[in-house]
């Protein structure tokens, strides 16, 4: 875990992909999808397969989660669709990385990379061929992709006063090719992806800081349930509303933040609105 030494008053953590980035639909289209299917032998349900793929990484209160237990729960979804049954598909989801999962807090190649090395396990040298195909994938695939509007002028505001952290579920090197290719990085006190330890461990640095001191920008709830696991504020950026939601942040809520008013019955409001965003089912039927 990055421990940080705190050289201004206030920390803010910021989450990349769909966040400063308008990467989460490319990304997982384009990069993740295809090789799931490939990879876990889901060409007969492909359609079912993209649905339930696109459901739990882009459009539910899973968005934003760790690859490998998104790909899990998208795996999870496929075994409990009448329609996959009903074309006789079994999917089977490796125990073996199940287990990894409950036990890695770095769920990253590096640590799956240990984890084959010492087990040999055939199910997880599979996972970790598909992971490091997705990160090459995406190193083929995603450039030029500019952030969001008014992310730099934010970034900019924010420099004076802040302490600043990328905190990301997305791999280090690809993190810092994409804040290096737009020169967002210059205010950055350092980048934090999921080598660095989960989203929850890397804000832990907001013990360092004051009451009211340390705000999460995120566009998922498990960026939420970092902050809150810290004691953190948190900025939601809404899915589909992004640019609104960073006008805001640029015009009203980083003034309210710096000056102590963001806490409390304005944080709340922001709360809510970001909680009607995404469901927790998805939109088709299912078996229990």
């Amino acid at each position: 875990m990055y421990e940080i030494q705190p050289t201004k008053e206030f920390l803010v953590g910021i989450d990349s992909d769909g966040c400063a980035f308008d990467t989460m639909e490319l990304k997982h289209k384009e990069c993740f999808i295809p090789n799931t299917i490939k990879y876990y032998n889901l060409q007969a349900i492909s359609k079912y397969a993209r649905e339930a793929a696109e459901f739990v990484n882009l459009y539910s209160k899973s968005r934003g989660i760790n690859r490998f237990p998104a790909l899990v729960e998208s795996l999870e979804w496929l075994q409990k669709r009448p329609e996959v049954a009903a074309r006789g598909v079994a999917v089977e989801i490796p125990q073996a990385l199940i287990d990894w999962i409950e036990q890695e807090t770095k769920l990253g190649n590096p640590a799956l990379e240990a984890k084959v090395a010492e087990t040999n396990c055939p199910d997880l040298k599979h996972a970790l061929e598909w992971s490091t195909t997705v990160n090459d994938t995406v190193a083929e695939m995603v450039h030029g992709v500019s952030p969001f509007p008014l992310v730099r002028e934010s970034l900019n505001k924010l420099a004076e006063k802040c302490d600043m952290l990328v905190v990301s579920a997305t791999p280090n090197e690809a993190l810092k090719a994409e804040w290096g290719e737009h020169g967002i990085d210059e205010h950055i006190t350092e980048i934090c992806g999921q080598e660095s330890g989960n989203k929850k461990e890397t804000l832990s640095n907001a013990a360092k800081y004051g009451e009211n001191k340390v705000l999460m920008i995120g566009d998922a709830p498990g960026d939420f349930k970092a902050a809150v696991a810290n004691n953190c504020l948190f900025y939601p950026i809404n899915p589909g509303a992004e640019e609104t939601s960073w006008e805001r942040f640029y015009n009203e809520s980083i003034d309210k933040f710096l000056n102590g008013e963001f806490a409390g019955d304005y944080q709340q409001a922001l709360l809510d609105e970001f909680d009607s965003y995404l469901p927790m089912n998805p939109p088709w039927p299912v078996n229990d």
